[in-house]
């Protein structure tokens, strides 16, 4: 091996081809390191493919804050809550369930805004560092960010989240019924109130954006395998190799950024992995008769509505139901409600759908770091909501831990190993 910045040139396999590990796999690639993307589908075929599209510097509140355990029951009975649960996976989540909801407390809901304003605070500059000179750069675009509410009552019941991004340095514009119509007039007054939170940022097609930034990598080096992982190969406590499906990839570390799929082998590296899919969904409309003026939260449904190259894509719902269910037809009906009924007149030539899995640790916080025991293990997944948005930091993060540069970033909640004692 040889020397490249402040560490050893390193033959280094990313498993996961998605944001994640794509923004990985660049900024080793900028270290000097001889990178393998292992995918089992290719780039962006999983969540990075169907996410909501929005750089939600904002989104450091977890879906698990105060009120969660209260409210949770009334809304899985109610037809226009955005929280579904297939009744027949909750035995096999209920261990992962209880952990879950006991976090949904002011002091863990503030400990998780820490740790992701961290990773989330300047996410547009990041993907500008992540995307200049690749392809990618034109389909990141800077946006407000905007909250959407019936009125300003439905905005107050929101206190905490806002209370929460006040403490965490963000700032925000608050607007009226009539301020808010004057600011994009597509909701016709059906909303009469909305928060617009400047210096945010879209993606107007993920997908492209990140096969843009996988090719990026080939075309300077790097390899890209379709394969599935079946093993991390360690030989006295040293990452020597990965074996997948098609033979064995030698390399002297991994860098695990598999998403939820990342459980079994994170858990053979001998880390206790709590992690559960989040199935979320999202609509397209393809060529519109209006587009949104920036990207927007509809916090009745909590969902996006994202401007895109072409379409609306409206993202968002949660929905607990495992990895391998068929997509429920209860989200995509709602979600398909809700856009007709906030935007009036809206027509569009057809509707795509499309559902995903978003890795969710019971404590809402990405697991990013080393492995305990095991040299040249890596871990960079757990990221729930906030893939697309942490992803290009997230791969900073994991090209400085080996190159050993020392950051002024607190380090200690991604640690991989805070659930195994």
């Amino acid at each position: 091996m040889s020397k490249t910045g402040n560490s050893e040139r390193k033959r280094i396999a990313v498993i996961g081809a998605g944001i994640v590990g794509v923004s990985t796999a660049i900024w080793l690639q900028r270290d000097g390191h001889e990178v393998i993307l292992i995918d089992k589908e290719g780039p962006a075929a999983g969540t990075s493919f169907g996410n909501g599209g929005v750089l939600a510097s904002c989104g450091v509140t977890p879906v698990n804050s105060p009120g969660l355990i209260t409210n949770a029951p009334g809304m899985l009975l109610r037809a226009d809550s955005p929280l579904f649960l297939r009744w027949s996976y909750l035995p096999k989540m209920l261990p992962w369930l209880i952990k879950y909801t006991l976090r949904a407390n002011d002091k863990d809901a503030r400990h998780v805004a820490s740790a992701l304003t961290q990773i989330l605070h300047d996410s547009f500059e990041q993907h500008q560092a992540l995307a200049n000179g690749t392809g990618a750069e034109k389909w990141l675009k800077s946006s407000d960010y905007v909250f959407v509410y019936d009125d300003r009552a439905a905005f107050k019941k929101d206190a905490f989240s806002w209370a929460v991004r006040r403490d965490m340095g963000y700032k925000w514009d608050e607007m009226n019924a009539e301020s808010f119509n004057q600011y994009d007039p597509i909701f016709q007054g059906t909303k009469k109130f909305a928060v617009r939170l400047k210096n945010h940022g879209i993606i107007t097609d993920p997908g492209k954006y990140v096969i843009a930034l996988a090719e990026h990598m080939e075309k300077q080096g790097g390899e890209i395998i379709v394969a599935e992982v079946n093993e991390i190969i360690q030989n006295h406590g040293q990452v020597t190799g990965v074996e997948t499906s098609t033979g064995i990839v030698s390399c002297d570390a991994v860098v695990l950024a598999a998403g939820v799929w990342s459980k079994a082998l994170s858990e053979k590296l001998g880390a206790k992995t709590p992690l559960e899919t989040e199935r979320g969904y999202h609509i397209e409309l393809i060529n519109p008769s209006v587009m949104p003026r920036s990207a927007m939260m509809l916090a009745s449904g909590k969902f996006v509505v994202t401007p895109m190259e072409g379409r609306i894509r409206c993202a968002g719902i949660v929905e607990f139901g495992g990895l391998d269910n068929p997509a429920s037809k209860g989200p995509i009906a709602l979600l398909k409600k809700q856009i007709h009924q906030a935007i009036p007149g809206l027509t569009y030539d057809r509707i795509e759908e499309w559902m995903g899995h978003r890795p969710a640790p019971t404590d809402s916080i990405p697991f990013i770091g080393p492995y305990k025991d095991i040299k040249g293990a890596y871990a960079a997944f757990g990221h729930h909501h906030i893939g697309l948005t942490g992803g290009p930091k997230t791969g900073r993060m994991i090209a400085d831990m080996i190159a050993n540069r020392k950051t002024n970033i607190d380090l200690a909640p991604y640690e991989v190993s805070r659930f195994t004692h």
